[in-house]
């Protein structure tokens, strides 16, 4: 049923081209306007902020309509076919595969137009799959939150901040000793623990919230 649900989520979002194609020429035309600004003359302190920058703008238009689009006739036959629990993992699932792709094609072009400044990419890309899976669920979670406020994308945002900021502060933390070259006996692990515990928690209380919004 999970990978059914999923496959329908997939469907559903690669029939409607104009959302993929809008949120790609976003990327890309951000990081180009970027390069032409900056002329690839940025320091390494600017290239992940604005590398994480980019990445964030871009979960939120992604994931946080996750759930905002499940309404009225819809969001009915979701109740009455789907269990709440199967539900949250397959919407949770699905967010996160897409943002981790997403995620991947923005460095890409990042590195393309702007320059690579990673050091230690190993590091860098354990980063970026523990950041993109977190921020999918998060997002997620906060998605089904607003949408049962009449499927307010502003009460979205304002819900997602407060939760996203560790996450993001840890991120920046660990990816700047990617962008530095640190090796791996030189890593915090502790912070990667961190990423991988919120990532867990995040999880763990979209399990235990969501079937009481699924009554609603």
């Amino acid at each position: 049923m999970i990978l059914s649900l999923i496959k329908k989520e997939f469907l559903l979002e690669f029939r409607q081209k104009s959302t993929i194609g809008g949120v790609l020429v976003y990327v890309i035309g951000t990081i180009f306007v970027s390069a032409l600004c900056f002329k690839g003359r940025l320091d390494k302190p600017t290239w992940n902020a604005l590398f994480w920058v980019i990445t964030l703008y871009t979960s939120v238009t992604i994931s946080g309509k996750s759930f905002l689009k499940e309404t009225g006739g819809q969001a009915l036959y979701n109740y009455l076919h789907y269990s709440p629990t199967q539900f949250i993992i397959s919407k949770t699932i699905y967010n996160m595969v897409f943002m981790l792709a997403l995620s991947f094609i923005t460095f890409f072009f990042y590195a393309f137009f702007i320059k690579n400044e990673v050091e230690n990419l190993g590091l860098f890309f354990v980063v970026l799959t523990l950041a993109s899976t977190g921020l999918a669920a998060i997002l997620s979670l906060m998605s089904a939150i607003a949408s049962k406020a009449n499927g307010n994308f502003a009460i979205m945002s304002i819900l997602s901040f407060p939760v996203l900021m560790p996450l993001i502060l840890v991120v920046i933390r660990i990816s700047k000793q990617a962008v530095d070259g640190i090796e791996w006996a030189g890593v915090g692990f502790s912070f990667i623990g961190i990423l991988v515990a919120l990532n867990v928690l995040t999880i763990a209380l979209s399990f235990l919230l969501f079937p009481y919004l699924w009554r609603d």
